[in-house]
């Protein structure tokens, strides 16, 4: 039985993923900062971990709990929605802590595992901003973005090993509580001249019409990355993804 290891299990994506492997009758290890057995479905085939991506040793307890699996799913992340002047470099630090180098650290400590194994499949989960610019959201692409490079350079790297690498870019997805969670980040600290254009953001959170993204869109790419040999080293995830990549093509 094929076992994948998921973080970010308590909300959106990371959530449904986890559904979504279960439902196929794979073993999945959900990964949460603070664990919650209400989440999914009970299942023999399922394990709930802690693990917070930016601490090493919280990562060196989940591999070992985890033992043997053949995918790692790299979802946990924070959004951030501000204008460059209107967060402290702490902040900026905090979210390429989470997004960037928790990916890096997850995927370094199980790269021992899957060389023993001779094979395994790393799937990191970044975002459609990498498509097209948006406002507001230089630091939150930027962590994006550093994953996407990373991810296609280290894929190269591990292939003759017998490992793969590939990204899952997701669109929008009003469904999920990113944008909630990206304003809390960020607090009020808006400057005056950048007022207007936050504005603008803010309420193009809220639509919910034209292309959008879905949890089981995300979850549906996940599973190809996983599970298709052919798959390409790019999946936009939701139709508002694939509307971007073929424009970014």
């Amino acid at each position: 039985m094929n076992t994948v290891l998921i973080t970010g299990c308590s909300s959106g994506f990371g959530l449904d993923t986890a559904r979504w492997f279960l439902d196929r009758d794979w073993s999945v290890i959900a990964t949460m900062r603070t664990p919650r057995d209400d989440l999914l479905p009970p299942s023999d085939r399922l394990r709930i971990l802690p693990l917070d991506v930016t601490d090493a040793d919280s990562i060196a307890r989940a591999i070992d709990a985890a033992g043997p699996f053949d995918v790692l799913v790299n979802n946990a992340g924070v959004g951030m929605v501000s204008p460059l002047e209107g967060v402290t470099m702490d902040k900026v630090r905090e979210l390429i802590e989470t997004n960037t180098l928790g990916t890096i650290a997850m995927t370094q400590a199980a790269l021992p595992g899957f060389r023993a194994q001779g094979s395994g499949v790393i799937v990191n989960v970044t975002s459609g901003v990498t498509f097209q610019p948006l406002p507001l959201m230089s630091i939150y692409t930027a962590s994006k973005a550093a994953v996407n490079a990373f991810t296609e350079s280290l894929a190269i790297e591990l292939e003759p090993l017998g490992i793969r690498a590939r990204i899952v870019i997701p669109g929008r997805a009003p469904e999920t509580p990113f944008g909630d969670n990206a304003r809390g980040r960020m607090g009020m600290n808006i400057p005056e001249p950048y007022m207007p254009i936050a504005a603008q953001v803010f309420a193009r959170f809220q639509e919910t019409g034209g292309p959008l993204t879905y949890s089981k869109d995300v979850a549906e790419a996940v599973w190809r990355a996983a599970t298709d040999p052919t798959a390409p080293m790019r999946l936009p995830a939701g139709a508002d993804a694939v509307a971007r990549a073929g424009g970014a093509a």
